[in-house]
């Protein structure tokens, strides 16, 4: 199967703003980036904004709901 590459995103944020990311993806046991991929998917969820799901989705642990 082929796999899809992800892509890099960077952003500068507020150092307050960042700590509040780091306690939510602590709090969830996730990575940073991966609390962030989460919310931007339930944020387009939220307001009817489409994401193409890749092919290897499941592989990388991403929970469908």
């Amino acid at each position: 199967m082929a796999t899809t590459k992800t892509a890099t995103l960077t952003i500068r944020v507020d150092p307050n703003l960042k700590e509040a990311l780091r306690a939510a993806a602590q709090a969830e046991h996730r990575s940073i980036a991966n609390m962030i991929e989460v919310m931007i998917r339930e944020h387009c969820e939220k307001n009817g904004i489409a994401i193409e799901q890749s092919q290897d989705s499941d592989q990388r642990g991403e929970r469908s709901k």
